[in-house]
């Protein structure tokens, strides 16, 4: 025996195998490995006495026997069996070992020893004549295999925390068993949750332990790799699978060492980490020794599908999403490397199974944007692997991808084509066709694949699309900005690729995976797209036409999307700032949705940033985000006055001016537009100032960068600032500002905003000025208003500032006042002079200067404010004389001179000045209660009959101004006001909109009377800004506060705009004949504007209002015309009509029922949000039937009386009702059959009157149609001229005007259908007076009538209470039952004898009802006499 042998038996005796039962060895392998019973403990224990030592050396003394095979080497299976040393039970006791290690609660030299047991078996396997001696067991073979990761302590851990779950699962499943009525087999879940407790006890380990079992496992990997290249899997794909999926889950057990080299050289020896060891496994695998290459690479890229794509290493279709760690990121790299190595290596071999992989990276990516992200990489540096032949077809398909019925797979590909422009275009092969180029080319990609989704029906797609669109604006490469640039400037010129690409849909291969499928391994095969429909391709707008709509989508995240496609677009100058283009930005910046708000400002400042040097740019920067500062939300405040201070205040410095300096420079530009060209926004310029007042930001060298500035060319704007920060600026330099004040006041031709601002400069200051220098200014003051030419703008503030020099000078409040009267007194006085010089002397007409006495009365109004005690009677006679001089072409004809305002008769004044003038009474008036009283009346009367504009308007603010003073007195006077909301000069309808909101929101003025049906009129303002604004008002500021405002008035909104006045409790309050005509909305011409109205009331309103409203329609208006408390004729057709076309708007309908799953909804693996969406639906289920419930209890009975009713009087509504029923039972159609199973008779005229209806409908659009093709065939254009009203001349105005106005035909018993009533106006127009018809016009209307007598005729000869005899299909007869019925309603009439039903009614009773969605019928019962398969009607 040789050397090597005896060593062997020697390291074989350490193992025991003699004294092991043959027994328990049988039974092992018989049991398969699965349920063996332990090896004995004392044999375990000697094995294992001096740890590692037995395993060691066994190794150690058969690795020369699983070298290459060399002669004279003696056969190691021969040496056993003559030693009685059987081969199967050391397998047998080395399985003992493997199952022992990977126990739970095994310790760490437990694991150790199952790993050293396992590389023995696979060292066993690797010795030439293992197979033939029946070694291979597949059982131990995966049981070994496995030991790598089930002694891995980090696995346990995992499992671990996954039982919590698991319990509350079983819980949540016994719950829902005992639901069932099943048996709660409580005991068996408390057993094993307690086994597995038991099971999950804490096993620690320490460094040095995990360092052992690490190394075991390295070595255990190594060992296996050996055997790998000598031992071929071929016939055995279950264990390639299981080797796979180790070799995956071993790339990922610990970081790698160092960069792993992926080439073809990689060497098991070399190898220092466990990732680059699996990976050199997964190269072995790839061999032609485990099965074919493309197979087996299948295999390998499925299993490293979920690497890449950041998932757990499962291949269960939904896997779990970790939380994305550095150490994730690292192992997705080196999937990424190692699978561009291989492709590298097996090129064409690899390139299909390669495309394979990019497609399931497609469609398996989980719907999150970092994932998407990740992947799309991942993705576009796999692809470039491809030659330019299988990327162009790649991207072919990815093009049919991203627009996949799927959103997840759209967005996706949106992400793709992000990833794909930010590597460079691939070289144009020659071999390659032109559609085949252009896939290679990032001008497809930007226009067709981003740019193209911009329109997407998805709103999560057209804001992804809208933002990689932005993206592609702001890169750098030539070949997209030259793409972005091309598609700006003719975008016409659209592929028209996307015309049969609309919707994909995905198809698996054919082709089949392995020879051996297994069911627990999922399909990996080629996704086919295939389209399942197209569309029109994009029609051709321009871009930024495209852009305006997109700002205004529904959706937030799109309109977000938009501005920054906007922004980037402007910002770069790709195309020229346009003020289209930036009112769109302006406009975002008062968006519904705080985050568009935000956006908007974000962007509009980047754009002035970029821009600063364009007016337009700076404008429209100014009038969005300086408004922005009186934001309801505050982080919408917070962002404005961030713009503002970063583009405003920190640019101002001290005499360190320099145009060079940009920054600067926009500061004071802006600055300046404020006080020139914008000076209406220094209102918000106040709110902010006051906010950093209170933020101390206003420093004393802030303060002293200004004042640097106020002797230089941007004194207006420095001049300005120091107005707006003087009040609370820490120090300011007094004399500065007098010795200013002093120099201007000198000046004749002073700038009246720079005066201004310095008055208010030293209003704010003086409280900190010596008594000396108030006094002085006071006396400057008033002289300057005197001497010099003031502008109006001027003189408020100089009283202003008057008014805090005396309270500055006194030290108590009664001897300012003293002062003030004193002061503003002699102003008064002064002022009363000059007017009674032009008003009370005879020759004063002929030296009125208008600005002087303008001025004069301005004066006087603000003084006197102040000095109330000082204003005589004979100041109000002498403003009265001046309005009461009024001009007779002021005034309406008719307008009687008793009711002017005074019965002073003076000069005639300018309007101007009598614009003033009424001004001025109204500051008097709000002093002088007695005054108001009597006053009030004429100007109210004013706003009647003045035809001057700047009249009215100042009347309206005074009126306004009074009630708010006195509520009591002008209150009355409201209805008055508001008639201005119908004032032909739109600057009055608005403005009168503005002060009743004010009054409305401060609850000075109360929803009485017609106020409200007025206000709401103006939603259908001819001017749309008007009506824009009046939504506005009524959503966003007095819903708010009267949450039940719409539901309240909407019943008497039916009334009041059909001019109804016949119902004792609606519409009753007092109008004028003019008030009446102004706001009237009667008639068939004003429907829309009142249907307008009631779809916008009915749009704000809640689910719980919307449900009400339909009883109270019922109640309070429809049971009034069927209880006989309303007359039912033709003034109240109108009426009916607008009630039965809002119950069947879709506006009525409940916000849950209208509701219908997004575009964009995406079933959620998140337990909450599918619990919500359940939610949802139960909810939305319940409130239907509720909703179902009292339509039919409460509604239908109401309906068919009333249609009864309506049929007997003709009246035009009945159309309307018909129409409104086709709707509710489409909605309810199973609901009203169960309604009507104990009236089935009722049900039979319902629904064969709803037939006849719908057939009418058809044979009018019919009939419609053939009359337009008519005219059109019609040569002489000229018989087509227009004849006097009253005959068919009014049905050129639309096709439901011809219907309705067309004469009946001839015949003597022919009438009106039911559903074709003529208007009231129709009925009273003479039917002879007829518009001239053509030769053609005229044979196709004979033709037509006597094709209609003839049916008449034929069909009248068995009307009388026969059956039909003739045997016709049933959709014939209903055809021609259906084309005669207004011959059959009259002329059978007096052959019924059945009392108390329609017209329609059957004799007979109908069963078997059916409702249909579109077209109802009925199964009539058969007479004996009726032929099989046809329908009888019995009349």
């Amino acid at each position: 025996m040789a050397a090597a042998g005896r060593e062997l038996l020697g390291a074989l005796a350490e193992w025991r195998l003699r004294e092991v039962e043959a027994a328990w060895v049988t039974a092992t392998w018989d049991l398969d490995f699965t349920e063996a019973d332990p090896l004995e403990p004392r044999l375990a224990e000697e094995i294992t006495e001096d740890g590692l030592g037995a395993f060691t050396r066994l190794y150690q003394v058969l690795s020369p026997f699983a070298a290459e095979a060399r002669e004279g080497e003696e056969n190691i299976w021969a040496l056993l069996a003559e030693n009685d040393s059987p081969q199967n039970a050391l397998v047998a006791v080395l399985h003992h070992f493997v199952e022992a290690g990977q126990h739970r609660r095994a310790s760490a030299q437990q694991r150790v020893c199952a790993l050293h047991a396992a590389g023995l078996y696979f060292l066993l396997m690797e010795i030439p004549g293992s197979i033939a001696n029946q070694l291979f067991h597949q059982v131990m073979f995966d049981k070994c295999l496995y030991t790598l990761k089930k002694v891995w302590p980090q696995q346990q851990e995992q499992l671990r925390k996954r039982k919590k779950p698991h319990a509350h699962g079983s819980q949540a499943d016994a719950r829902r068993n005992r639901k069932k009525g099943k048996p709660c087999q409580s005991g068996n879940t408390e057993e094993r949750v307690e086994e597995e407790e038991d099971d999950d006890e804490d096993v620690y380990f320490s460094n040095d332990d995990l360092l052992q079992v690490r190394n075991s496992v390295f070595l255990l990997l190594k060992n296996f790799l050996h055997l790998l290249p000598k031992f071929s899997l071929k016939e055995k794909p279950h264990c390639v699978q299981n080797c796979l999926q180790i070799f995956v889950e071993m790339t990922s057990l610990e970081p790698a060492i160092h960069e792993i080299d992926f080439s073809a050289a990689m060497s098991v020896a070399e190898a220092k980490s466990i990732p680059e060891l699996a990976y050199c496994g997964l190269r072995l695998l790839c061999s032609p020794l485990h099965g074919p290459e493309d197979k087996i690479l299948r295999c390998v890229f499925q299993r490293l599908l979920n690497v890449i794509l950041l998932l757990e290493n499962s291949l269960s279709s939904r896997c779990a999403v970790p939380a994305i760690t550095s150490a994730v990121i690292s192992t997705r790299n080196q999937a990424i490397k190692f699978i561009s190595s291989v492709v590298d290596e097996l090129k064409e071999v690899a390139f299909p199974v390669l495309r394979i992989l990019l497609q399931h990276i497609c469609t398996k990516v989980p719907d999150k944007a970092d994932y998407r992200t990740y992947a799309a990489q991942a993705l576009v540096t796999l692809l470039n692997k491809l030659p330019c032949t299988e990327f162009a077809d790649f991207i072919a398909w990815l093009y049919k991808f991203s627009r996949n019925a799927k959103v997840a797979y759209r967005v996706f590909a949106l992400d793709v084509a992000l990833a794909l422009l930010d590597v460079p275009e691939k070289n144009l092969d020659s071999s390659l066709s032109l559609d085949q180029q252009r896939f290679l080319k990032h001008k497809f990609v930007v226009q067709d694949m981003v740019f193209g989704r911009c329109l997407d029906r998805a709103p999560v797609v057209r804001s992804k699309a809208l933002s990689s669109f932005a993206h592609c604006v702001e890169m750098k490469t030539a070949a997209t900005l030259e793409s972005v640039q091309e598609l700006l400037q003719s975008y016409s010129d659209h592929t028209a690729l996307e015309a049969n690409t609309n919707t994909a849909s995905l198809m698996v291969g054919a082709e089949g995976m392995s020879n051996h499928p297994l069911k627990t391994l999922a399909t990996f095969k080629t996704i086919e797209l295939t389209d399942s429909s197209g569309t029109a391709a994009l029609d051709g707008k321009e871009v930024m036409s495209m852009l305006r709509v997109r700002a205004g989508d529904e959706k937030t995240n799109v309109r977000k999307s938009a501005l920054q496609v906007f922004t980037n677009i402007l910002k770069y100058r790709m195309i020229p700032c346009t003020g289209e283009d930036l009112s769109t930005l302006q406009d975002r910046c008062r968006d519904p949705a705080v985050s568009v708000r935000k956006q908007a400002l974000q962007s509009v400042t980047e754009l002035l940033l970029s821009l600063p040097d364009n007016v337009l740019v700076q404008k429209a920067w100014l009038n969005g985000v300086v408004p922005a500062v009186m934001d309801a939300e505050s982080s919408v405040q917070e962002k404005a006055l961030d713009c503002l201070d970063q583009l405003l205040l920190q640019h101002i410095k001290c005499n360190k001016f320099r145009n060079e300096d940009g920054k600067q420079a926009l500061a004071w530009h802006l600055l300046t537009l404020l006080t020139s060209e914008n000076q209406e926004l220094t209102r918000y310029l106040s709110k902010a100032f006051h906010i950093w007042s209170r933020q101390n930001k206003f420093t004393s060298a802030f303060i002293k960068s200004i004042m640097s500035h106020v002797e230089t060319e941007r004194a207006i704007p420095a001049w300005m600032l120091l107005a707006k920060v003087a009040g609370s600026s820490p120090k300011l330099d007094y004399s500065k500002v007098i010795e200013s004040w002093d120099s201007i006041s000198r000046q004749q031709n002073v700038s009246a905003s720079t005066a201004g601002h310095i008055l208010c400069v030293i209003g704010h200051v003086a409280k900190h000025l010596p008594r000396s220098t108030c006094e002085r200014l006071v006396g400057s003051i008033k002289c300057w208003l005197w001497e010099s030419q003031c502008p109006l703008e001027v003189i408020g503030p100089a009283i202003e500032t008057l008014q805090k020099l005396c309270h500055a000078c006194a030290d108590v409040p009664e001897k300012a006042q003293e002062l003030l009267n004193q002061v503003c007194g002699n102003l008064v006085s002064t002022c009363e002079s000059y007017v009674s010089s032009i008003v009370l002397k005879e020759d004063g007409a002929e030296q009125l200067q208008e600005d002087p006495l303008v001025r004069h009365l301005f004066i006087l109004g603000e003084a006197a404010q102040l000095c109330p005690t000082k204003v005589e009677k004979r100041v109000f006679l002498l403003i009265q004389s001046i309005l009461a001089s009024a001009d007779k072409d002021q005034y309406d004809e008719e307008t009687p001179a008793s009711q002017l305002l005074s019965q002073f008769r003076g000069s005639t004044m300018p309007p101007v000045v009598r614009a003033h003038a009424f001004i001025t009474l109204g500051k008097l008036c709000l002093q002088h209660e007695d005054l108001a009283k009597k006053c009030i009346a004429a100007l109210a009367r004013e706003l009647e009959v003045s035809r001057d504009v700047a009249v009215r308007n100042n009347v309206v603010i005074i009126m306004c101004d009074l009630c708010i003073r006195y509520t009591s007195i002008v209150d009355r006077y409201i209805p008055n006001v508001s008639l201005c909301l119908k004032d032909p000069n739109p600057f009055i309808r608005k403005q009168t909109l503005i002060m009743l909101t004010n009054l409305l929101q401060e609850e000075f003025v109360k929803w009485k009377d017609c106020l409200f049906f007025r206000f709401v009129s103006v939603l259908v303002d001819p001017d749309p800004d008007i009506a824009r604004f009046g939504e506005y008002c009524l959503v966003h500021l007095l819903l708010k506060r009267n949450p039940l405002m719409f539901s309240q008035h909407f019943i008497e909104c039916l009334f009041h705009f059909n001019s109804y006045e016949k119902h004792e409790k609606y519409n009753r309050f007092p109008q004028s004949v003019r008030a009446r005509n102004l706001f009237s909305l009667k008639g068939k011409d004003n429907k829309e504007k009142r249907m307008c109205i009631y779809r916008f009331l009915l749009d704000h309103f809640t689910d719980e209002q919307r449900f009400n409203i339909t009883t109270k329609i019922s109640h309070n208006v429809l049971v009034c015309f069927v209880d006989m408390v309303l007359p039912l004729d033709l003034e109240a057709s109108e009426l009916l009509s607008d009630t039965f076309a809002v119950l069947s708007c879709k506006e009525i309908k409940l916000s849950t029922m209208r509701s219908k799953p997004s575009e964009d909804s995406q079933p959620d693996e998140d337990e909450l949000a599918m619990a919500n969406a359940v939610m949802q639906v139960a909810q939305k289920k319940l409130i239907s039937q509720v909703q179902k419930k009292n339509f039919i209890e409460n509604i239908i009975p109401i309906i068919t009386s009333l249609k009864s009713l309506m049929e007997q009087k003709r009246i035009p509504a009945l159309r309307d009702l018909m129409n409104y029923l086709r709707e509710m039972m489409q909605d309810y159609r199973n609901e009203i059959k169960d309604f009507f199973a104990a009236d089935k008779q009722l049900a039979a005229e319902l629904e064969y009157d709803m037939k006849k209806y719908e057939e009418q409908l058809a044979r009018e659009k019919e009939s419609d149609q053939e009359q337009v093709s008519a005219v059109q065939a019609e040569q002489a254009p000229s018989s087509e001229a227009a004849v006097p009203s009253g005959g068919w001349s009014s049905n050129a105005q639309s096709p439901g005007s011809r219907r309705q106005s067309l004469p009946p035909p001839a015949s003597s018993c022919s009438g009106p259908s039911e559903f074709t009533t003529p208007r009231a106006d129709v009925l009273r127009q003479p039917l002879l007076t007829r518009r001239p018809a053509s030769l053609s016009t005229l044979a196709i209307l004979n033709s037509a009538r006597e094709a209609m007598e003839a049916r008449i005729r034929q069909r009248s000869k068995s009307v009388g209470g026969s059956v039909l005899s003739e045997s016709l299909p049933s959709s014939a007869a209903g055809s021609k039952q259906a084309s005669s019925q207004s011959l059959d309603q009259r002329c059978s009439r007096e052959t019924v004898s059945v009392v108390g039903r329609a017209i329609s009614t059957p004799d007979q009773t109908i069963n078997d009802l059916t409702f249909g969605a579109g077209v109802s019928y009925i199964s009539l019962t058969h007479t004996p006499h009726s032929v099989p398969g046809k329908l009888p009607l019995c009349l």
